[in-house]
């Protein structure tokens, strides 16, 4: 998911009381919400480093062990440096690294739970396993969660100020939001069912989700040969098994990284050479594609 919902989860999960437990309770719990995303930075490094990355070892077992404590023990140190030099607020709650470390971790939980929410995956295994886990709920930006957790952000705050019962609202955009996260399975569940009920034995099924329009599932179907049906779209030009993968793959990291990370790989024609792309955005702006060498594909032109 994007950062904006991994800040909104992690602020309401505070505001239902949790960031009193310690001080820098609220700080715990936004940064590890969004820390996992730490493997943005081999973006720097290129499209290689970057898919091979992605939704990888910073959403694993071992982050999620190591990944709080870091959180956790960087806010202590920063309180007792403050204490030392005498800096330190006096209105800010005694730091305690058990809850810090507690915090962050179900920051980091959200954040993992959030990416496999949505058809683009996680690797929760990594680097044990290299398989992708995915939900198939939410779309990457749900605006309808925006709206909710922000409004009862700025509700939740507003009657903080006010003194009132500020723990209430978070609660209850907690509970309605686990309630919207079911109503999605129980959508993808029944649209998968109608895609495998009508689709040929052995199909994959990936139920790709719309923007806004919750309710809507795009089915892509195929058999991972590189032949994919996306709604009534087919993708794909030549099945895998006619093009040397493996060899164009030795020759350029970035076509082994894209393998690797792809769910839905297909190869395509264009002017005189062939692209490798992903079925789950084909055809969108922005479509993710490498280009293969023009000898991958023992096919004429």
């Amino acid at each position: 998911m994007d950062n904006i919902t991994h800040t909104l989860v992690g602020a309401i999960i505070g505001q239902t009381g949790l960031k009193r437990r310690t001080g820098f309770g609220m700080a715990a719990l936004i940064v590890g919400a969004n820390l996992p995303d730490i493997d943005a930075v081999y973006a720097l490094q290129g499209i290689a480093a970057s898919l091979k990355m992605h939704r990888g070892v910073t959403h694993g077992p071992l982050a999620v062990l190591l990944l709080p404590a870091i959180v956790a023990g960087m806010f202590t140190a920063f309180d007792r440096w403050q204490s030392k030099v005498g800096k330190r607020p006096a209105t800010r709650l005694p730091v305690r690294f058990a809850w810090l470390y507690g915090l962050a971790l179900l920051g980091v939980l959200s954040h993992i739970g959030l990416d496999w929410s949505n058809s683009h995956g996680v690797r929760l295994l990594e680097p044990f396993s290299h398989r992708w886990f995915s939900g198939d709920l939410l779309f990457i930006i749900d605006i309808w969660i925006w709206l909710g957790l922000g409004v009862a952000f700025w509700w939740s705050r507003r009657r903080e100020r006010a003194s009132a019962n500020w723990h209430q609202p978070a609660r209850l955009a907690i509970g309605l939001t686990f309630a919207y996260l079911l109503l999605n399975g129980v959508i993808t569940h029944q649209q998968v069912q109608a895609a495998v009920r009508s689709s040929p034995d052995g199909q994959i099924i990936i139920a790709d989700e719309v923007a806004v329009a919750f309710w809507r599932r795009e089915m892509i179907s195929g058999k991972g040969n590189g032949i994919w049906t996306v709604g009534e779209r087919r993708y794909g030009d030549v099945p895998l098994d006619r093009c040397d993968l493996a060899k164009a793959a030795k020759l350029d990291p970035r076509i082994s990284a894209y393998l690797f990370w792809s769910r839905a790989p297909f190869v395509k024609r264009s002017s005189n050479t062939w692209i490798l792309s992903d079925a789950r955005y084909a055809g969108e702006l922005g479509e993710m594609t490498v280009a293969l060498p023009s000898d991958t594909c023992n096919v004429d032109f």
